[in-house]
């Protein structure tokens, strides 16, 4: 299937053939769904909390260096 023929068929919100779109969830425990977007909505966001500016900033530069390490 084409890119842009799965992007007209989410807009639309069915298949071309008119058919329901396959919901992406069906196989997924509803309950470990909503659990799973409930700590992923605010783990970033605690933990920058609860680490002091000195720390945020080891972490932030110790993360760039190995950004740059691999590139000349």
């Amino acid at each position: 299937m084409t890119v842009g023929r799965r992007v007209v068929e989410k807009v639309i919100g069915e298949k071309l053939d008119g058919t329901p779109l396959d919901d992406p969830n069906a196989s997924k425990n509803p309950a470990a769904v909503a659990l799973g977007k409930l700590g992923g909505a605010k783990g970033g966001a605690a933990r920058a909390a609860a680490l002091s500016p000195a720390k945020r900033k080891a972490i932030a530069k110790k993360a760039a260096e190995a950004r740059w390490k691999s590139k000349p």
